[in-house]
C-alpha cells in the first residue's frame, strides 16, 4: 500500500465497516491523512447501522464480508432505503456471483483489494461527484413535473411549458445516454477480463504446480485490466471537475525526485510491453512549489502513451532539468508516430489516432496533460513523424 494521497476536495464524514481490524485501521489512517473525518468503525452491517442512526456520514467504506447476520450487501440495501448515503464496496473477491449482488445494490463505486491509495481517494471523489449529481438531476426532474402540473391549469401556456419540458427531458436523456454509452464501453473489456480470469483463477488453483504459469498469466491480465479500469475513472473524475471550473492550482513544497521515481515505478508496473524506460535528470532541485497532483497527471500520462505506443525491446527517454525556476520536461518514444494531417487533433478530447490499431485507449489523457499545462500555466509543444516516434516538450514554471 502506497503511503502518497492526494489531495481531496473537501473533507468528508466517512463511516468504515470492515471486520478487519488491522486493515480498518490501515484505512482510517490514509483517509485522515487527507483531512477526513472517521466518524466510527464498525465490524458488523448491525454495528454500522446503530452508528447511523445516531451520527450523519457523508460515505459509507463497506466490506462485503461481516462478522454478524447482515453482510456488506444486506447491509448497503438498508442504507439505500433509510439514508440514501453512497457506499463504496472494499472487497478481495471479484467473481460473477458476486459483481452480480453488487450490482443489485447500486454501489457508489468497488475497490478489490488491496487497494492504492491515490486511486481510492479518486473513486471516493467520484462516488460524490456522482452521488450529488444524481441528487441535482433528481431535483430537477421533480421540479420541472411540478412546473407541468401548476401550468396545465391554462392549456395554452401548458402546451408551450410541455414542449419545454419535453425538449429538456430529451437532452437530458441524450446526455445520460452518451455517458452511459461511453463508460460502459471503456468499462465492459476490463470488466469481462476480470470476471473471466477470476473465474479461470479459481479453477487452476485446485491443481498443483503445472498450472503455474496460467494463474501468473491470468494474475497479470487482471491486474492490467484493473489499472485500465482505474486509469479511466480517474480521467472521467478529471474531466467532471474540469467542467465544473474545479481544477485549481494549489501549490505545495514537494520532492521533486521523489514524484519522478513515483511515476517512473507506477510506468513500469502497468506496462505490458518489454520497454526500457531511460531517465536522466539534469541539475535539478531537492524541492520545489508547484502542484503535485498537476505535475503527476503531466508526467505519468506523457511516459505512459510513450511506454504503451513503443514496441518491445525499445527505448523510451525521460529527462528533466531546471532553468530558471522552470522545469524543462523531454519525453522521447520512437514508436508507431503521429501522422502529421492529425497533429492539429491531438490534444482534442477522445480524439485517437488513426494508426494506433488495436492498442488500447481513451483518448483522454493527451486532454489531461494539456489542461494541467494549462493550469500550471506552462507550455508543451511536440515533435512526431509516423512510424519513428514521437517528443514532447514541456515547460513548467515553479518556485524553488
Amino acid at each position: 500500500m502506497q503511503v502518497t494521497v492526494t489531495t481531496p476536495m473537501f473533507p468528508l464524514r466517512i463511516l468504515i465497516t470492515e471486520d478487519d481490524h488491522v486493515s480498518a485501521l490501515l484505512l482510517k489512517k490514509a483517509l485522515e491523512k487527507n483531512n477526513h473525518q472517521i466518524i466510527g468503525i464498525s465490524e458488523s452491517g448491525e454495528e454500522a447501522l446503530e452508528i447511523l442512526s445516531e451520527h450523519h456520514a457523508d460515505i459509507v467504506m463497506m466490506d462485503i464480508n461481516l462478522a454478524g447476520e447482515l453482510d456488506g450487501i444486506r447491509t448497503t440495501e438498508i442504507i439505500n432505503e433509510k439514508y440514501d448515503i453512497p457506499v463504496v464496496y472494499l472487497s478481495a473477491s471479484s467473481d460473477a456471483e458476486t459483481l452480480t449482488k453488487v450490482v443489485g445494490t447500486n454501489p457508489s463505486a468497488y475497490v478489490i483489494k488491496p487497494f492504492n491509495i491515490r486511486e481510492l481517494n479518486m473513486v471516493i471523489e467520484l462516488a460524490i461527484f456522482k452521488d450529488r449529481k444524481e441528487k441535482e438531476l433528481q431535483k430537477l426532474n421533480n421540479e420541472l413535473e411540478e412546473k407541468v402540473r401548476q401550468r396545465t391549469k391554462d392549456l395554452a401556456e401548458a402546451n408551450k411549458e410541455l414542449t419545454r419540458a419535453l425538449e429538456k427531458e430529451r437532452e437530458i436523456g441524450e446526455l445520460k445516454s452518451r455517458i452511459v454509452l461511453n463508460v460502459s464501453h471503456g468499462f465492459k473489456t476490463p470488466l469481462t477480463s476480470i470476471l473471466s480470469s477470476a473465474q479461470l483463477l479459481q479453477k487452476y488453483a485446485e491443481k498443483e504446480h503445472p498450472f503455474k504459469a496460467k494463474i501468473m498469466k491470468h494474475a497479470d491480465k487482471i491486474e492490467h485490466s484493473v489499472r485500465n479500469l482505474n486509469s479511466l475513472l480517474t480521467s472521467v473524475l478529471f474531466f467532471g471537475k474540469a467542467d465544473a471550473n474545479k481544477i485549481d492550482y494549489k501549490p505545495k513544497k514537494l520532492f521533486l525526485n521523489a514524484l519522478i521515481n513515483e511515476v517512473v515505478d507506477v510506468v513500469k508496473a502497468g506496462s505490458e510491453h518489454d520497454v526500457k524506460i531511460n531517465l536522466k535528470l539534469g541539475k535539478i532541485p531537492k524541492t520545489v512549489t508547484s502542484d503535485s497532483d498537476l505535475l503527476y497527471q503531466i508526467f505519468e500520462n506523457l511516459l505512459s502513451n510513450a511506454v504503451k505506443y513503443s514496441k518491445d525491446g525499445q527505448s523510451v527517454e525521460f529527462e528533466i532539468n531546471e532553468e530558471d525556476n522552470h522545469l524543462l520536461v523531454k519525453i522521447t518514444d520512437h514508436g508507431i508516430g503521429i501522422p502529421e494531417s492529425e497533429h492539429d487533433q491531438l490534444f482534442d478530447r477522445f480524439f485517437r489516432a488513426k494508426n494506433v490499431g488495436i492498442i488500447e485507449g481513451s483518448g483522454l489523457g493527451l486532454s489531461i496533460v494539456k489542461k494541467c499545462v494549462d493550469v500550471l500555466e506552462g507550455e508543451i509543444t511536440f515533435d512526431s513523424k509516423q512510424n519513428q516516434g514521437t517528443t514532447f516538450f514541456v515547460k513548467i514554471p515553479v518556485n524553488k
